[in-house]
């Protein structure tokens, strides 16, 4: 089975920033992407940023300079730094990883519970 585990989320106010962390466990031969959705009330899941095991990376326009994505690949860990945050993005944000758990096989698609993350005016 596969967990992933964040942390990092809470509320801070608007400028402020917060890291979050996504740790993958369990049965993985490897990991091909790892990424950061969030949700706000009401509105549908969207991509954050992402992250391929060889360092490409892709960001959601309006975060693009203000947030940015990186990953430990020993320790199957995504990282999401956000700079001067504002309350749009406030939203819950779920880890994302696409996970090679046998050879000759595509990867599956797992998620984390989700963290929420509260800007304030």
């Amino acid at each position: 089975q596969v967990q992933l585990v964040e942390s990092g989320g809470g509320l801070v106010q608007a400028g402020g920033s917060l890291r979050l962390s996504c740790a993958a466990s369990g049965d993985i031969v490897s990991i091909a992407a790892m990424g950061w959705y969030r949700q706000a009330p009401g509105k549908q899941r969207e991509l954050v940023a992402a992250i391929t095991s060889g360092g490409d990376t892709n960001y959601k326009d309006s975060v693009k300079g203000r947030f940015t994505i990186s990953r430990d690949n020993a320790k199957n860990t995504v990282y999401l730094q956000m700079n001067s945050l504002k309350p749009e993005d406030t939203a819950v944000y779920y880890c994302n990883a696409d996970i090679f758990r046998y050879y000759y096989t595509p990867p599956d698609p797992y998620w984390g519970q989700g963290t929420q993350v509260t800007v304030s005016s």
